[in-house]
């Protein structure tokens, strides 16, 4: 599996996660295929880990950039692309075009026509005012 794979892997879990289950080893293998050990597992593992770990701080930061929109009225598949864009933002590991880059590739891949210019719109405010 390579990053982009492994990305989207983590953005199914939060998802998953967000819906009521774990994102345990049983959808990790048997819903995702990924196989311990795998090439860029543990990236999909500790980008789920560090969201969920991290929820209330990136829920906040993320509130604080969406204009007219509240957390609970997003979409959960949006909410997910999301949290994992800001974490990945928080982290500062990958540079902030490349990972607004890849979120907004997540929501045009799961989402509605319209997700990715917002998706783009949050985070992009939100890497601008973390660089401040």
């Amino acid at each position: 599996m390579d990053r982009k794979i492994a990305r989207a892997h983590a953005m199914k879990l939060i998802y998953e996660w967000e819906m009521g289950g774990d994102g345990g080893e049983e959808t990790r293998m048997n819903l995702l295929g990924v196989e311990p050990g795998e090439n860029e597992a543990e990236y999909m593992n500790r980008m789920f880990e560090g969201v969920v770990v991290n929820e209330e701080k990136i829920d906040s930061q993320i509130a604080a950039h969406l204009r007219g929109w509240t957390i609970e009225r997003l979409s959960r598949v949006d909410l997910a692309i999301l949290r994992l864009g800001a974490y990945e933002l928080m982290l500062g590991e990958i540079p902030a075009g490349i990972v607004i880059n890849e979120a907004v590739e997540l929501a045009n891949q799961f989402s509605t026509d319209k997700a990715g210019a917002f998706i783009n719109g949050v985070l992009g405010s939100l890497s601008r005012a973390e660089a401040e």
